[in-house]
């Protein structure tokens, strides 16, 4: 195994990463390990230095935030990454998946929902996604926060640092909303179609038993692998789904908040907009009226 000194397609500090092998000429780098190694990086870089940096491949997550276009891209695991001009002013954070771990069992990027946007098959290697505006300054806020904790070292200091990067990976699943592409991407049929089934019915009651009924498992097996395979259940993920849904529909219509709440199969209005307010934190019209 040959240790190297090299900038990613993200950084802007010089990275220990692990050049662990290639595939078909395309160096593929792991994420730096042994003792006094973080569990989660962060970095910054100008356009130069993004494009130094040939084609490669990064075997750990890694995304780039850029705070003035509320722009995250994810680059996608496992993928060649080409080295194309990003804006300035970002941020690159990177971790590795061990640090996720629970229970003592290491996630894979098949099982563990928080992974999924870093499985998705754009071309290039990298998805780009647009944070809602208020979501801007939590996310300086928490990327900040890393940087202290990875600078100052005090007691707890990755529990910290990792604390934070949770709170950043939970906003990116929820934007990463093609959640039934990313699991057909990772080889994960079964979810895909548990997924498939939602997105079709959203705007219709909709159950456990109905999606259960729909893929052709027992209500109790289907709960079962989806809290397996995600951590959540499958109301989680029709709630999550239909909350995505009405975003989009809050963001690119002018519709009435309850017709956004019928087209997303609630039939009560009053029901939507608490649950949208216990998920965003506001209200249906307050996050329609948001700063663009």
């Amino acid at each position: 195994m040959i240790i190297s000194e090299t900038r990613t397609i993200f950084g802007a500090m010089t990275l220990a990463s692990r050049l662990v092998r290639h595939r078909d000429g395309v160096p593929i780098y792991g994420y730096p390990t042994g003792p006094g190694a973080p569990p989660v990086s962060v970095a910054r870089a100008s356009n130069e230095e993004l494009l130094q940096r040939g084609r490669h491949i990064h075997d750990f997550p890694a995304l780039w935030f850029v705070p003035d276009s509320a722009v995250v891209l994810v680059a996608a695991a496992g993928e060649v990454l080409d080295p194309v001009a990003r804006p300035d002013g970002g941020v690159g954070v990177f971790f590795d998946p061990a640090a996720l771990e629970s229970e003592g069992a290491r996630p894979t990027w098949r099982e563990h929902p928080l992974l999924f946007p870093f499985l998705h098959g754009e071309a290039g290697g990298l998805l780009e996604l647009r944070l809602p505006a208020e979501r801007v300054e939590p996310w300086r806020t928490a990327i900040a926060s890393i940087e202290a904790e990875l600078a100052e070292r005090r007691d707890g200091y990755r529990q910290a640092a990792l604390a934070h990067l949770v709170l950043l990976l939970i906003d990116l699943a929820r934007v990463a909303v093609d959640v039934v592409g990313d699991l057909r991407h990772s080889g994960e049929p079964l979810l895909a179609e548990v997924f498939a089934v939602i997105d079709r019915r959203l705007g219709e009651p909709l159950s456990l038993r109905d999606v259960a009924a729909d893929v052709g498992l027992s209500p109790g097996h289907l709960t079962t692998i989806v809290r397996r395979r995600t951590g959540r259940t499958v109301q989680d993920w029709i709630i999550e789904r239909r909350m995505a849904a009405s975003r989009r529909l809050l963001a690119d219509t002018d519709l009435p908040v309850a017709e956004v709440a019928h087209r997303v199969g609630i039939a009560d209005p009053g029901y939507f907009s608490r649950l949208f307010r216990r998920v965003h934190g506001t209200s249906p019209r307050t996050w329609r009226a948001r700063p663009c």
